[in-house]
């Protein structure tokens, strides 16, 4: 399941953090901002259904198991043509290369950070989207040459996946986690400090439930209607 997004900011900047926490940024390179921004991006995921046989019968109950991390594809253009504006050309500059775009972009993205031996976390800002990820895989497809070999224009094509801490993640691949926001359609019989239960593992929550849902008359719920149960902290 995948969506592609065109995005109004005119510039896209990946900013590179040491931590997992992204507090604190790389001290070898801190961001890479674009001169030409992406067109569009593209966001996906995958849910996963159990495949297995259950003992027994001969089908597979394709219920939900879990849904994976996003990734999130784009594709970044760099020129030096002097065609676009705002990105000269490496005519009497040599040193302006595609080359050297690339290697500013990969120190960012791909190559290992010092102190942890491993390539940094990631924040990829653009527009309303702000993405928090690592590179997953990097193509680099170079399309146009000065005759002595000099590169003129290339195109990278980058999937990033979104880093989700264990706590975060632990929650989201447990569906009745009261660290999740859900929504909750009434079935008959259905009571609110029951629905609270299931998704709490206690109703003494359902006074809360009902004031963020505006219910006047919680013991009167309507079955189709939608309830809507928020994170909570939880008391000891």
């Amino acid at each position: 399941m995948s969506t592609a997004i065109t995005s109004a900011s005119s510039k896209l900047i990946i900013k590179a953090y040491k931590d997992p926490n992204f507090t604190d940024e790389s001290t070898t390179v801190s961001s890479f901002e674009t001169t030409i921004p992406p067109e569009k991006f593209n966001l996906g995921t995958k849910i996963v259904l159990r495949t297995a046989q259950p003992a027994g019968k001969t089908g597979t109950d394709g219920g939900f198991e879990k849904t994976t991390p996003q990734q999130l594809d784009l594709e970044f253009l760099f020129d030096r043509t002097g065609v676009i504006p705002g990105y000269p050309s490496i005519e009497g500059k040599k040193h302006l290369d595609v080359k050297d775009d690339i290697e500013a972009f990969k120190k960012v993205v791909l190559i290992y950070e010092g102190e942890n031996h491993k390539p940094n976390y990631l924040m990829v800002l653009w527009g309303a989207l702000a993405f928090k990820c690592m590179l997953s895989e990097l193509n680099i497809e170079y399309k146009l040459f000065r005759p002595d070999g000099t590169v003129l224009r290339a195109v990278a094509k980058a999937k990033f996946i979104e880093f989700v801490e264990k706590e975060e993640l632990a929650a989201i691949q447990n569906d009745q986690s009261p660290d999740l926001t859900h929504i909750r359609v009434v079935q008959e019989g259905d009571t609110l400090p029951l629905m609270t239960y299931r998704i709490y593992g206690d109703s003494k929550y359902y006074l809360q439930v009902a004031k963020v849902n505006g219910l006047a008359n919680f013991r009167k719920l309507r079955a189709g209607q939608q309830i809507y149960f928020p994170p909570i902290q939880k008391q000891s």
